[in-house]
Parts: C-alpha cells; sequence; structure tokens
C-alpha cells in the first residue's frame, strides 16, 4: 500500500450534520452561523444544516458523503442522544462505516431550550466543537458478542405474565412461569366483569391459564418465588424456590385446573415438598403486577365504620349477592343509598393527604378507577333499582376506547355527581339519630360551592393502584425504580418495556397503572424485544466498556472495590514477564462503563472504550479554544 492511500485512511475527516429540528432548535440558535463557525475547525471537511436529520433525507446526507469517501467520522448536532442515537449509527451502518465512529452533540435540551440568542448560539459552538474534537479522537469498536439461551423466565403469572409466556412460546422460546401464589391470574381474578368490553374475567383468566398450563414449552412454577439472580443478557442463572401453599388444606383438589372466584385458576401442580430449583435463562421478565391502595385508619372512616369499605369488597360483595330484590343486600343489610368517593390513594397531594409510613404520597393517576367505580354504579342501579347511587369525584377519566360510555349509562341511569376540590374532600360521619348509619358532608362545585350533607347506608372508596412490594427483587437485580415507585423503563416511547439492566424486561402494571388490554399489549411488546434478543442464539452488547491496559496495572484491586456491578472488574491470574501475577479483567457482558473504576486507578491503567481520559482531554481543550 502506498504512503499516499496509507495516509487518506488515516486521515480524520469529520461530517458535522445540524438539525433545526423543525423550529426547536432553530429558533433559538442561529444554525448558518453555527455551521459558519465550526466548519474550519481542523479535521471538518464537511457541514450540512437540514430542517430534520432524523428524517430520511437527513440520514441520506450523511450516508451518501461517507459512501462518496469524504468523511470517515460524524458528528450530528440535535436533540438528546437518548432520542436519536441509534437512528444515525443505522444510518452510519447502512452506508458500511463502523457505527461507532459517531459523535453526538445535543443542542436542543442542553442550548435551544435553555438559552436565547447569541448565547444559545455561542454554547452550541462549544459543544459542537467539543464534539468534533472527540470524533477526532474515535477509534473503530465492535460490539460485544455474548452466547443466549433461548430461553425466559416469566416473573408473576397474572394476565401479563401469562401473556407474555405464551407469545414467547408461540416464537419458539422456552418458558419458566414463577408465580408467588397458588393460582394464577393476578388481581384480574379479583373482578367479575371487564369494562368496556363486558367480559367476564372468569372466561379471559381461564382461557389464558389453560393455554398456558397445556403448552409443552411453559415450565409453571405457583407457590414459588426467585431468591437468586446473577449473570447477564444471554446467560442469568436463577433459583427458584417453590413450596406447598399454606393453606393446602383448604384448596379443594376438586378445584384443580379450576377458576375459583376471587383467587384465580388453580393448575393441578401444586407442589408437594419444598424445593429449590436453578435455571439457566437467557432474558427475565418481570410481570410482578400491582396491589390495590390500602386505606389508611381513619381515612373517610375507614376502618372505624364498618360501613366504609374498599371498591375490591363491594364487587365481591355483589357477585354474592342474590338479585332478588330491588334494593342491594351487603352482609345482611340492605343498602338504600350507596356513596363511592373516587381517587382514594390516587393523585395525593403533598401538605394535604396524609402521607404512609415512608413520608410520602401517591401523586399518579391510577387510570382505571374511574371506570371501575362507574361500572360498579351502573351494575348497582340496572339491577337494584331500589338502591340510589351518589358519586364524589374530583375529575372523572374515564379515558379509552368505549369507557366514556360506562359514565353516560352511569349518568342516564339517574347516578348523581358531586364534585369536590382537592384541599375539600368529603366528610363521612356517623349519621346519629337517623335511619342511616353515616352521613356525607361535600362542598358541592356542581352546586358553586353550596355544602351539601347526604345520609347513606354504605361509602364505597375507590381504592387505587400501588406497585407490588418487590424490594427483594429490587434489590437482587439492582431494578431501576422511579419516584412513584413502578418499575421505571428506560424510555416510555423509544424503551418502553426495558430497563437499563439489559435483558431485564417489564410487562404490565409492574411499571404503571394500566387497564388489562393495556397491560396484554406491554406484556406481548416484552416477548417480541425478547425473542428479538434471543432468537439469534446470541446478544450483541455495545462496546463502551472498561478495558484494562496490563502494560500499566499493579494488580492493586481498587477498581474491584469500587465497582458497582458485582462481577464486572475481578482479579485475574496472568502472566507477566513469565512470571503469575493478579491483574485486573473485565467482564465485557456486565460492565456499564460507569468510568467510575477510571478515576480510581492510580497507574491510569484503566479506561472504557469509546470515552477515554485523552478524549475527555481533547474536548476539554476544544470548549476552551471556541
Amino acid at each position: 500500500m502506498s504512503s499516499t492511500v496509507q495516509k487518506e485512511e488515516n486521515e480524520k475527516k469529520v461530517g458535522v450534520y445540524i438539525c433545526h429540528c423543525g423550529g426547536n432548535i432553530s429558533d433559538h440558535v442561529d444554525v448558518d452561523q453555527l455551521a459558519d463557525n465550526i466548519k474550519n475547525i481542523p479535521g471538518v471537511v464537511v457541514t450540512h444544516t437540514n430542517m430534520f436529520m432524523c428524517s430520511d433525507p437527513g440520514q441520506e446526507l450523511i450516508q451518501k458523503d461517507i459512501e462518496d469517501g469524504r468523511i470517515n467520522r460524524v458528528v450530528v448536532a440535535s436533540c438528546a442522544p437518548s432520542l436519536h442515537e441509534l437512528t444515525f449509527r443505522g444510518a452510519i451502518k447502512r452506508a458500511a462505516l463502523n457505527p461507532y465512529l459517531y459523535e453526538h452533540a445535543n443542542i436542543r435540551e442542553q442550548v435551544s431550550w435553555v438559552h436565547h440568542g447569541e448565547s444559545a448560539t455561542s454554547k452550541a459552538t462549544r459543544l459542537v466543537s467539543a464534539a468534533v474534537a472527540k470524533a477526532r479522537n474515535l477509534e473503530a469498536l465492535e460490539p460485544i458478542r455474548v452466547e443466549a439461551r433461548q430461553h425466559v423466565t416469566v416473573i408473576g403469572a397474572g394476565v401479563a405474565g401469562m401473556r407474555a409466556a405464551l407469545d414467547l412460546s408461540g416464537c419458539g422460546i422456552a418458558v419458566a412461569l414463577v408465580e408467588k401464589s397458588p393460582f394464577l391470574g393476578g388481581q384480574a381474578a379479583q373482578l367479575t366483569e371487564l369494562v368496556p368490553t363486558g367480559e367476564k374475567a372468569a372466561d379471559v383468566i381461564t382461557q389464558l391459564a389453560s393455554a398456558v398450563v397445556k403448552d409443552p414449552q411453559i415450565s409453571v412454577f405457583t407457590s414459588a418465588e426467585i431468591v437468586q439472580v446473577e449473570g447477564y443478557v444471554g446467560n442469568f442463572k436463577t433459583t427458584i424456590r417453590q413450596r406447598p401453599p399454606a393453606s393446602r388444606d383448604d384448596i379443594p383438589r376438586t378445584m384443580s385446573g379450576n377458576y375459583q372466584p376471587f383467587a384465580g385458576f388453580l393448575p393441578d401442580i401444586l407442589p408437594g415438598d419444598s424445593r429449590d430449583i436453578q435455571l439457566e435463562t437467557g432474558v427475565i421478565v418481570l410481570a410482578t403486577g400491582f396491589k390495590t391502595y390500602s386505606p389508611h385508619s381513619g381515612e373517610y372512616g375507614y376502618g372505624e365504620n364498618p360501613e366504609v369499605i374498599a371498591l375490591p369488597q363491594l364487587i365481591r360483595e355483589m357477585a354474592l349477592a342474590q338479585n332478588n330484590g330491588r334494593v342491594l343486600q351487603v352482609n345482611g343489610r340492605a343498602i338504600r343509598r350507596v356513596a363511592f368517593i373516587h381517587c382514594v390513594g390516587s393523585r395525593q397531594i403533598p401538605g394535604i393527604h396524609e402521607p404512609d409510613e415512608n413520608g410520602e404520597v401517591n401523586e399518579y393517576c391510577s387510570r382505571t378507577c374511574c371506570s371501575a367505580t362507574l361500572q360498579a354504579a351502573r351494575q348497582i342501579r340496572q339491577s337494584f333499582p331500589g338502591t340510589h347511587v351518589l358519586e364524589y369525584y374530583r375529575d372523572i377519566r374515564t379515558y379509552g376506547r368505549g369507557q366514556e360510555e360506562v359514565y353516560d349509562q352511569a349518568s342516564d341511569g339517574n347516578v348523581l355527581f358531586f364534585r369536590f376540590e382537592a384541599d375539600a374532600p368529603p366528610l363521612v360521619e356517623k349519621a346519629n339519630g337517623s335511619g342511616y348509619p353515616l352521613k356525607i358532608t361535600v362542598k358541592d362545585v356542581l352546586t358553586f360551592g353550596e355544602n351539601v350533607t347526604a345520609e347513606v347506608d354504605l361509602v364505597v372508596l375507590s381504592v387505587g393502584m400501588v406497585p407490588t412490594p418487590i424490594s427483594d427483587l429490587v434489590e437482587m437485580m439492582k431494578l431501576p425504580v422511579g419516584a412513584d415507585h413502578f418499575l421505571q423503563e428506560v424510555h416510555p416511547k423509544l424503551r418502553p418495556v426495558e430497563v437499563a439492566n439489559t435483558g431485564i424486561l417489564l410487562a404490565g402494571t409492574c411499571q404503571a397503572p394500566m387497564d388489562i388490554g393495556e397491560a396484554c399489549a406491554a406484556a406481548q411488546a416484552a416477548a417480541a424485544k425478547a425473542t428479538a434478543l434471543l432468537v439469534k442464539g446470541y446478544v450483541e452488547l455495545d462496546p463502551f466498556v472498561a478495558n484494562v491496559d496490563l502494560e500499566r496495572c499493579s494488580g492493586a484491586g481498587r477498581c474491584t472495590e469500587v465497582c458497582p456491578v458485582e462481577g464486572a472488574v475481578r482479579m485475574a491470574d496472568r502472566q507477566v514477564d513469565g512470571q503469575p501475577v493478579e491483574r485486573a479483567e473485565v467482564n465485557p457482558a456486565l460492565c456499564t462503563g460507569c468510568g467510575i473504576c477510571v478515576g480510581e486507578c492510580a497507574e491510569n491503567a484503566i479506561d472504557v472504550n469509546g470515552w477515554a481520559l485523552k478524549q475527555y482531554e481533547e474536548m476539554v481543550d476544544a470548549i476552551l479554544a471556541a
């Protein structure tokens, strides 16, 4: 190879592509001035601006410059890399350039959304200059390839867990379905009729559960829980502890293989003895679900008055009630008038609502409570016309197809609505001396702030969703948890069922309140993602991991002490100059590239691929020079 050709191949030719972002950036950053500012930076050979760099025409600009040999490094200045980093890496790869010869400058969230005028353009210039400096020092990297077992462990056998297991089996993936209780069906088994379709919950659960227990590729473990998880995507090792149910004698064997109301589907596979089972699995799907909010003692009289109950209890009572009269019977009492209170345990406000034992309140909306409450009200009015229904609400949120019809039907059925402000909730008291046990008073917004009092036989609290307590799994698997205590996905739109731990996926209400349709959709998305990860028999991971320079490493071991991921860095026996020594060794499948080890190494013997110290130094110099 001639020296001229060698020089051309080694020359760092950077192309810079600046996005208007439909005005999100260009309304505050002068993109033409920015392009002019950076065009003479050493190494920059091409600059382009485009209304939407992420669009097909924008990506084609990059691909054409690569294919024409004009550039061999790429810098894109646009929105956050979490949104379109993969988009641009894909475009670069299609043009036959190593996709890691790319750097991203965030000039939307970090510039145009927080700065204006000349200061915005000036800061954008510095950020792009730093990106160019790093791009000149990038080296081609190859993804890390690890073997992957075509097996998935699904934790939780509610509707979402069963749906995910069936979809995975349909794609040829073996599944272990682990359920803590003896029953399949989860919280859906606490329902009678689903809104708005009118389907029976028992029918839906039975259909799913029957298919699961008959599927030869699905191994069902009931009365079981995960007690140990180690390894990484494609090669997890899990330990399942299975115990006979504590109330085994109370479960009639005649119920095996059948649906039991308000318990679920009981498969004929109850464990006879306690045992630990070790499984090797490629992906873990969390479908741990939710539990209903438990009102604290005294909340709207709950726990103090037997006439105050939660909605799940009313649903059970209505299922047991005999439709042989005009008035609903609950615990042998005729209910002439019932009051529902919405948003109990949801949409709580700090300083107004009483916090839980951890000093926190549930500020989120549980989303399904309004429809469930209106459905119960509608059923009462249809089945027991002699029972009058009052609804006390802050806002009615019947989102989703067909849900608004439930509200209309309840209203048409003469359900009476009262609206209150968050800081003036209904007051529930004993109704001394009247024919009713309770009275409820509210400052009604619908009547312009008038105080309205009604005497009632029963108060029903419309309780929201809270995540199932899984602190053991969170600690064991280092799972990310959001401010609402549900499991946190990487990105709600771009990576909606993935967590930061590669190979661990979310399905259903473990990540947010959902109705059954949404939970099934999320479960199917998790199954599709797991299949995509495992179907090739191997998994490719980004190469941004720590790398040890054995010539510099002294074997001090500080990197292993500070590493937050167990097993990512360990001391291993090596040969140096013919002598056995201990040196640091990185497991690239476990390393997250956090860089903590880099700062601890006194010999500068460890660095992170794609984010080397030299690259940082060049970026700082570029910022100062811009």
